[in-house]
């Protein structure tokens, strides 16, 4: 099984389209922020191109079920829906490089967990515009922490759609 990890801000919904999250509750579609119409249709040619899986990593998966998720994708007119959330995790804090893990941190031990419990996975790759590369300690030069298969969307009001993007995602699907 081939699966991308998929965050929305910075990625698909991009910073153009910020604004109305979590305000409107009287439908799904408009109690979260559009995706960019350019960024489906890349992340549809990718899915089209490599036929992976879409596993939600954003904090979108905090304010809706799998479920309704889905149905967000299918009326934005995504051809692949989701089939699962990486998991929140907590650990304790010696577990990570510093007292106070930030976001990029955590959501790549979320993403190497989820890994763990589905040996099915032969191809991955991570899209977000945090940054989760590798991180390695200033003196020792050791790993700290990090993703190998990780592409950078470090353009919020570009996302998935930035020059070469696309063709870094689908060389780590192939």
């Amino acid at each position: 099984m081939k699966v991308i990890f998929l965050d929305h801000d910075g990625v698909i919904c991009l910073s153009t389209e910020w604004g109305s999250r979590f305000k409107n509750k009287e439908g799904l579609d408009s109690a979260f922020d559009r995706f960019n119409n350019k960024a489906i249709k890349v992340l549809n040619q990718i899915i089209e191109e490599t036929n992976c899986e879409i596993v939600i990593s954003s904090d979108w998966r905090f304010h809706a079920t799998l479920e309704q998720m889905q149905e967000l994708y299918k009326i934005r007119g995504i051809k692949k829906l989701p089939i699962d959330y990486t998991t929140s995790l907590t650990f304790n804090t010696s577990s990570f490089s510093s007292s106070y893990p930030d976001p990029n941190e955590t959501r790549s031990y979320e993403i190497k967990d989820w890994l763990k419990e589905h040996p099915e996975v032969t191809h991955w790759v991570a899209v977000d515009d945090l940054d989760m590369s590798k991180h390695y300690g200033p003196i020792s030069g050791n790993l700290i922490w990090g993703l190998d298969n990780f592409v950078h969307t470090p353009r919020s009001s570009e996302g998935i759609k930035q020059s070469g993007i696309k063709e870094k995602i689908i060389k780590f699907l192939k």
